[in-house]
Order: structure tokens, then C-alpha cells, then sequence
């Protein structure tokens, strides 16, 4: 069993209520998850998400809190195991209940909440929570934040988190990985797209295995350009909803577009 407590997200005043009520929800339902479940059985999949991939049973819980949260709002959902939970609203809340479910089961405390708040499509807010200390990132689209990038432009020298290495991916993530200074592996991209947009690591990157959803990066949408940095697909496919879960980018996040672009480069060779 993994016995350390899960905090309540310590939100600032001004989040979209349907927002931090889910981030609450969440972090309550990760908790008593881990006081009912040990470990094997919160990593056991029980269903097949809307996304197509396996779904984890501390992931079905979690996400499950949530559209009790969802459904009082009268808002819409769209969410990786649940899919589009449509409430007729011009708001549609695009969450990652649980994002490094892997990490969550097995008590490693990476692991974090993540949403981001679409009126008719256009992304206005984003939260995320890394829900194993509480700590949260806020941001409104357009709007400053407390959080700043490092500013760093080039590849060369740069601090980095990148997705671990897959078949389609190996080659150039040992080109990116022989540029820079360090490479973290954290598994969890919401928390890591987070740590760029407040300076802690200069860059996160999927090196071109397409494995990002609409909800692993809808966060970072609005939180990096907040923070003076930038969200972008390496191979340049636009970041926009679409209530499509097959549909798959590489994102980075960087703390600027000049190192954003030098990583897209060094993934796709030309």
C-alpha cells in the first residue's frame, strides 16, 4: 500500500470553479484510491479508454470523480477514459484526470491533474496539479503569469525532459539527447510542460513518436505562451480541440520558439 497522504491542491483565488472542483475531485479520489488499493491494483487495467489505450484502475477512479463534478456543472467533458460527455454548453473542460497513471500506482510522486477550460472551442485557462504535493499552475490565455520561461534559444547546452525512447523514436532521441546537457525522463508530460513554463528545466519533448493526446497538451497550450514560451507539434501539425482522441502530435514545449524550432529540427531531420 503506499501510505503518504495526497494533499488538497492549494489552487489560487480566480480558477473556473468547474475546474478546481474537478482538480479537488481528483486529488480526493487519487487519495482514497491508495488507502483502498496497494499497489498491483491500482496499476490493473480494467477498461479501454475512449483514447483507444488501456485503462489503469486508479485511472478509472479518478476520472470517475470527476464526471460526478462535470455532471452537476452541466458543463462538457472531453477526458482520455470517458471520451466527450456533451451537456449542450459553449464550455467544454478537456482534462488528463490522472496524468502519469504509471507513476500514480506505484507510488513514484510524479504524477498530476491537468485541464484546460475551451469556450466554443478557443482555450481561456488552464490548471495543473501535481497532485502528490498540491502545488498548482494557473493561467489565463493572454494573460501574465507569476511563471516565466528561461528564455533559453539554443539546443546546445540546454536542460531537457524528453518521453522515453520508442521503436519510431530511438534515433532522434539520441540525437537531441547528444546535444544537450541533461535529459530527465519523468513520465508525466502535464507536470513536465508545467516545470518549462516556470524556468525550473529549459524544454520537454516527444521525439517524434506521436504519442500526445488533445489532453496531454491542452494545458501546456495556455500556460507556455503565459509564461513567454511555446507549445508546437514537431512536425508542424496544428494544436487545436477536435473531439478526435485518435488524433496524435509530438508536442514541445520550450521555454522559446527559436529552441522550440531547433528541437523540431534535430527530431526531423530535412
Amino acid at each position: 500500500m503506499i501510505t503518504w497522504p495526497v494533499p488538497a491542491p492549494s489552487l489560487p483565488e480566480g480558477v473556473y470553479s468547474p475546474l478546481a472542483d474537478a482538480a479537488r475531485a481528483a486529488a480526493a479520489a487519487y487519495g482514497a484510491a491508495r488507502r483502498r488499493y496497494p499497489r498491483q491494483e491500482l496499476a490493473e487495467e480494467v477498461a479501454t479508454g475512449a483514447d483507444g489505450t488501456p485503462t489503469m484502475r486508479v485511472d478509472a477512479l479518478v476520472e470517475a470523480a470527476i464526471v460526478d463534478v462535470i455532471d452537476a456543472a452541466q458543463v462538457n467533458l472531453l477526458s482520455e477514459e470517458a471520451g466527450f460527455v456533451d451537456h449542450g454548453s459553449a464550455v467544454t473542460l478537456v482534462i488528463d484526470p490522472m496524468d502519469g497513471s504509471a507513476n500514480a500506482a506505484m507510488g513514484v510522486p510524479l504524477s498530476c491533474f491537468a485541464g484546460a477550460v475551451f469556450r466554443d472551442g478557443v482555450a481561456t485557462e488552464a490548471l495543473t496539479v501535481w497532485l502528490d504535493t498540491g502545488r498548482a499552475w494557473w493561467a489565463l490565455a493572454g494573460q501574465p503569469t507569476p511563471y516565466q520561461t528561461t528564455g533559453r534559444t539554443t539546443v546546445d547546452g540546454s536542460s531537457i525532459a524528453m518521453l522515453r525512447p520508442k521503436d519510431n523514436s530511438r534515433e532522434a532521441w539520441l540525437r537531441v539527447a547528444s546535444r544537450v546537457d541533461r535529459v530527465r525522463v519523468l513520465s508525466t508530460t502535464c507536470l513536465e510542460t508545467a516545470l518549462v513554463a516556470e524556468g525550473s528545466m529549459d524544454a520537454f519533448v516527444d521525439p517524434g513518436s506521436d504519442t500526445h493526446r488533445i489532453m496531454d497538451l491542452a494545458a501546456a497550450m495556455v500556460t507556455l505562451p503565459s509564461a513567454g514560451g511555446v507549445v508546437m507539434d514537431v512536425r508542424g501539425r496544428p494544436l487545436e480541440f477536435d473531439l478526435d482522441l485518435s488524433r496524435r502530435w509530438s508536442g514541445i514545449a520550450a521555454a522559446t520558439r527559436q529552441l522550440a524550432d531547433e528541437l523540431a529540427e534535430t527530431v526531423v531531420l530535412t
